[in-house]
Parts: C-alpha cells; sequence; structure tokens
C-alpha cells in the first residue's frame, strides 16, 4: 500500500488543520506545509500543534514547513508530497487545484471549489484532466457523515417508509434544506478568528456558494442516491434570492481581531455597519422534484452551535431532520395518511432492527402522531469528527482513483452547477 504524503498549500480555513486531527493509517506523520508567512499559516500551525500537544489521543504530526513569496513555486517544484490539501480563500482554490492536477497530485479540496459562474468552465477542465491522469479529487463532504442524514437518507430510500418521491412545487418544495451559520464560534476547544476575507464575496463568494454546497450536495445525495444527475438536463433553477446580514464595527472586530474594516471589504461598509453576503435560498427541480435550500448567516447562536434542517416529502411519509436552536438533530418520520400512521411506524421499526450492525442501539419511539428515531450518544461524532472520516474515505479511494463511483464525478459537477447559478440569478434579481 503507497502511503498518503500530504501537502497543505495556503491554509487559510480552519477545516486544513480539522482534516489532520487524527492519525490515519496508511497516512504518513510527516506533512509539508507551502504557504505565504502570515497569520493564516500561524493560525494552522497552532491548531496542529494543538492537536499534538492535547492529553486525550493526541496526534504526532511532525510538519515541514516552507514559507515565502514563492511558496508556490516551491511546491510545484519540489513535490515533497504525493496529495495536496487545499482549504483557504475560496476563488482562488479552482486555480491551486488544476496546478496540482496537473503535476499528477491527488487533490483534498474543502469546499468550496468555485463560487463563481464564470469559473464554471475550469471545474470541468480540472475533473477531465483529473480523469485522465488517473488522480483523486475530493471534495470535504462533511454533512454526509452527520448520524441524522445518514438514516434519513435510507429511510427516504425505503419505499415501505417513504414510498415515492412527490414532486412538489416551488410554493411547497419536496425537499427543503436550510442551514444556519455563526460567525462567533469555538472550533477545537478554542475561539475562532476569521480572516479579512472571509467578508469579501469577491475572495469568499456568497453563502449559497459556500456552505450552500454542502445542501446541493445533500439534495442531490438524497432525491437521487447513487445516481448521476447532469446539470445540462436533469437541473432547472428556478428562482433565486439574497439579503445580507448586517455586522457592526464592534463585532467585525471581535471575529477577526482586526480594529477597522479594511480596505478591501470597504464596497461593502456603509457608516458603521458591514453588509456581509451570508444568505441565499435557491428554489429548483432535480429530475422533476421541487427542491429549496436556505443558507443563513447569524452572527451568535444565543443557544450555541450551528444548526440543520431537512424536511423530505413521500407519498407515504415525511423524513424530516430537525434541529431546534441548542440541541442535537432527530430524525422524526410522520405518515402522509394518519389512517397509515401504524403500517409506517412498524416499517420505521423493522429499518432500525436491520441497522443493528452499523447503527447500534437506534431504536424508534412511538407518540401516536409521530415516530421518533432515537439515537445513541455514541453515534453522534459531532462536526469536527467527520473531517477525519472524510480523510479516511480519501485513503480508501487513493489506492484506486477509478474505483470512485461515476456518479460521484458527475454529481461533484452538478452540486456547483447549482450553487454558482443560483448565485447568479440571486444577483440578477437583487441587488444590495
Amino acid at each position: 500500500m503507497k502511503l498518503i504524503r500530504l501537502m497543505t498549500v495556503a491554509p487559510g480555513h480552519f477545516h486544513a488543520a480539522l482534516v489532520q486531527q487524527r492519525m490515519l493509517p496508511g497516512v504518513h506523520r510527516r506533512a509539508y506545509v507551502y504557504a505565504p508567512l502570515d497569520a493564516d499559516l500561524l493560525a494552522h500551525l497552532d491548531r496542529v500543534a494543538a492537536f499534538n500537544a492535547r492529553p486525550d489521543d493526541p496526534t504526532a504530526w511532525e510538519l515541514d514547513v516552507r514559507t515565502g513569496a514563492d511558496y508556490l513555486g516551491r511546491f510545484l517544484r519540489e513535490q515533497p508530497g504525493n496529495a495536496v490539501v487545499l482549504s483557504g480563500k475560496n476563488r482562488p482554490k479552482i486555480d491551486l487545484m488544476w496546478a496540482a492536477v496537473a503535476a499528477g497530485l491527488h487533490v483534498l479540496a474543502d469546499k468550496p471549489w468555485v463560487v463563481e459562474a464564470e469559473d464554471f468552465p475550469k471545474l470541468e477542465a480540472v475533473l477531465a484532466d483529473a480523469d485522465l491522469r488517473e488522480v483523486l479529487v475530493w471534495d470535504v463532504m462533511t454533512e454526509r457523515h452527520e448520524v441524522t442524514t445518514r438514516l434519513q437518507r435510507e429511510l427516504v430510500r425505503d419505499p415501505a417508509v417513504f414510498g415515492d418521491w412527490l414532486i412538489g412545487s416551488p410554493a411547497r418544495p419536496a425537499l427543503t434544506l436550510a442551514s444556519t451559520h455563526h460567525l462567533k464560534k469555538t472550533v477545537a476547544g478554542r475561539p475562532l478568528a476569521r480572516p479579512w476575507w472571509w467578508f469579501d464575496p469577491a475572495v469568499s463568494g456568497e453563502a449559497m456558494a459556500d456552505v450552500g454546497t454542502h445542501l446541493a450536495d445533500l439534495a442531490l445525495w438524497l432525491v437521487c442516491p447513487d445516481r448521476a444527475v447532469d446539470h445540462r438536463r436533469d437541473v432547472t433553477v428556478l428562482d433565486a434570492d439574497r439579503w445580507p446580514l448586517v455586522l457592526t464595527q464592534e463585532q467585525f472586530a471581535e471575529v477577526t481581531g482586526l480594529p477597522a474594516f479594511p480596505p478591501e471589504v470597504a464596497p461593502r461598509v456603509a457608516g458603521n455597519h458591514l453588509y456581509y453576503a451570508g444568505n441565499n435560498s435557491v428554489t429548483l427541480t432535480l429530475r422533476g422534484v421541487h427542491v429549496k435550500l436556505t443558507t443563513l448567516w447569524d452572527y451568535e447562536s444565543p443557544a450555541g452551535g450551528d444548526t440543520h434542517e431537512a424536511i423530505a416529502r413521500g407519498t407515504k411519509a415525511t423524513v424530516a431532520v430537525r434541529q431546534p436552536p441548542g440541541a442535537v438533530p432527530e430524525v422524526i418520520v410522520t405518515a402522509a395518511d394518519r389512517a397509515d400512521h401504524a403500517a409506517v411506524v412498524f416499517a420505521v421499526r423493522h429499518r432500525c432492527d436491520l441497522w443493528q450492525r452499523e447503527f447500534p442501539g437506534v431504536t424508534v419511539e412511538d407518540d401516536a402522531t409521530q415516530a421518533r428515531v432515537h439515537i445513541p450518544d455514541r453515534l453522534r461524532t459531532g462536526h469536527e469528527a467527520h473531517f477525519a472520516e472524510v480523510l479516511g474515505e480519501f485513503a480508501r479511494y487513493f489506492q484506486a482513483p477509478r474505483s470512485v463511483p461515476t456518479w460521484e464525478r458527475t454529481n461533484a459537477l452538478t452540486k456547483y452547477f447549482i450553487t454558482t447559478q443560483a448565485v447568479e440569478l440571486a444577483r440578477r434579481q437583487r441587488r444590495y
């Protein structure tokens, strides 16, 4: 088995460090970092050092840091590793991916790969080149590893529980997905400092193009599981919207550590307030099924933690993931016809019995109006732990890139078509 030797390039986002939160078999302990000598690099090194120094299950990474103005040229010339980790500024990411693939390197790239519709052809070219060179390009889709999402997907695929997908309508979609994120938060036990470019959509993209990637991925994952969805014939974007999150200078200073708004975000500043491109929605059809995606950003959660909601409507039942603020997400199944409640509960119980090897301890609670899937605490691994699971996926496919299912490659393009077209349409329809 060939060892994976990681090279992290320009780690401007904390996800770059979370990939290394655990040591995995097949991944060499020596990792390389190529980056400019700036605050982003120092924050990355601090996070990895904290993983090595923690008392419980410490990592043992050895970092070889190569910094300077010519960091990218050095990376392309030296190539001491065979796999590139990219999680930094969003807009330049696709060019870094292209350079890595052209050099015959495997790529683990955090979302988003592209944030503007005009860059979509670059993504098509990168994936085609990767296929020709037989190198792996893998997206960090952590939400697929959330246990409630996995259970929802299994229930939606069970005709005895869900039936068939409803077609829905723009006013009442068959699938709605919504997430709320927060600027002020704690990551790996420490307050998160966000870089200034996070607030510049020319660099980071609007919310739907960034965190909305997860929602587009899950929509494909739920509506068309394990099937290729061609963006040219299977997707129709119907409507999109955008509205800002307004931040005071004091709030901006608290989450960035900067005393004032930098000149790069000046076009988005009015008075003492920054208009952050943090909220988007899009309505579309996937193979005829109506879907609505909504991404929201708040400054701080009064109850703590980001939230996620997913409601899938079938002919027999609605299967929903609901997460009230401050609570863990839950899977709830409601019969479409109350007269069928007992039959739906029976079908969910049967499914839980079949899950015991993969999801031990999962049971059903019947409250006479809906079935709630009880999930033991040991199965709730948490968002940060999902990054190690993504690295595990990458490690498996690294050994045989041709084993990646065809639908994964097709749908990687489709989800970025959805997100970038949604932003493009929203800008045409609403300016701020």
